[in-house]
């Protein structure tokens, strides 16, 4: 279960290095969680050399892990804690993740060349072409509209709720409200994808601490139960993706979903990746909340929304509030505030909530599904 959890400081934090990150965030979930670096045996980490952070912060491990599939690793990172955990390989486990990036490199809408691979395999056929990671995204845009129908307008409304959600928050990057309009009517970076229908580009850190059962009955912090898990890979270049229609998310939802003996209909508001606003309907779609093909109009609908059917993303996402490279640690602490009945933007009696990596290209999806009781 997860015992504390902790972020540094969030959006523009020139003063802070990605190490100084990692230490505060880390150092503000051990005092949630009662605990202090002494107490850690485990140590996850995904955008670091593991030794060599694991000295910086003083951690002395039984075991160490750091596994990296982009902004879903944390996702990953906790199904595999839980596991070490039930083993016995460990009892008490630190996640981090730190990162400088606006401050380091500044704003670049993912217009980065994203081919950078070796020759032999997937860059021969993008490379050259000068394919982007926005661009990527926008063909999955441009198929699902074609296959489905999905408007420029739905895809906006993801970014107009996002935004609305983050002006609860006042460590969110960009709080000032906008409207379906001001998306459509915002730079184009690649067709369909606006400016707004981009993740902005932040400073920022978080971190989780997770422990047995018996020891979190001795811890002041209210605990949150991990009722399922799942990950899928069905690609990670994208020239391989096999349907740019759907993703891992169908099985890796399927599959924590069944281990939590829940459905969707269960779960009270979701923390889902939005790297793009194509991102959060093809993960709609994929946890089965909504038919293939029904995500544009569930949205369109109001549900997403606070107030609505299926809350998303109550600190304003990766599409508002931060995104320093990495978002998925931030689905895990915002998913904790709610079920703990501390959130900015608190969703009424919230008793399961489900946060959705995806890193890559929509590549690799990480589902971890939350609870304020255990299910059985």
């Amino acid at each position: 279960m997860i015992i504390g959890i902790g972020e540094s400081e969030l959006g523009r934090a020139p003063h802070l290095s990605q190490r100084q990150h990692h230490a505060l965030a880390a150092g503000r979930a051990l005092e949630d969680a009662g605990l202090t670096m002494a107490d850690v045996d485990g140590y996850f980490c995904a955008n670091e050399r593991l030794p060599d952070m694991a000295e910086f912060l003083g951690v002395k491990y039984r075991y160490l892990s750091g596994a990296w599939t982009g902004g879903s690793s944390f996702e990953y990172h906790v199904q595999h804690a839980a596991a070490a955990i039930r083993a016995g390989s460990t009892d008490t486990v630190l996640i981090t993740y730190g990162s400088d990036l606006l401050s380091r490199a500044g704003r670049s809408l993912g217009t980065g060349p994203a081919t950078a691979g070796e020759p032999a395999t997937w860059g021969q056929y993008e490379a050259a072409y000068g394919n982007t990671t926005v661009g990527s995204y926008a063909l999955i845009a441009q198929r699902h509209q074609h296959v489905y129908g999905t408007t420029p307008a739905a895809m906006a409304q993801v970014a107009v709720d996002m935004r609305h959600h983050a002006g609860s928050n006042p460590d969110a990057m960009y709080r000032d409200p906008i409207t379906v309009d001001d998306v459509l009517s915002s730079r184009m970076i690649a067709d369909p994808l606006h400016k707004l229908d981009c993740c902005v580009v932040s400073d920022g850190g978080g971190a989780v601490v997770m422990t047995t059962r018996e020891r979190a009955k001795d811890l002041p912090a209210q605990p949150v139960h991990i009722l399922g898990t799942g990950t899928a890979q069905t690609h990670w270049n994208p020239v391989q993706m096999p349907d740019f229609t759907s993703s891992g998310a169908v099985q890796a939802g399927r599959d924590a979903f069944r281990e939590a003996g829940l459905t969707p209909a269960d779960v009270d508001m979701a923390m889902l990746y939005d790297s793009f606003t194509i991102t959060v309907l093809m993960l709609l779609e994929g946890l089965g909340f909504c038919k293939p093909g029904e995500s544009g109009g569930f949205v369109q609908d109001g549900n997403i929304r606070h107030g609505g059917s299926l809350p998303v993303n109550t600190d304003g996402g990766g599409l508002s509030s931060c995104h320093p490279g990495l978002r998925g640690i931030f689905l895990l602490t915002e998913a904790v505030r709610q079920l703990r009945g501390k959130a900015r933007l608190q969703v009424p009696d919230c008793g399961v909530a489900v946060a959705a990596g995806s890193g890559g290209w929509l590549s690799c999806i990480g589902v971890t599904l939350l609870g304020k009781e255990p299910v059985r």
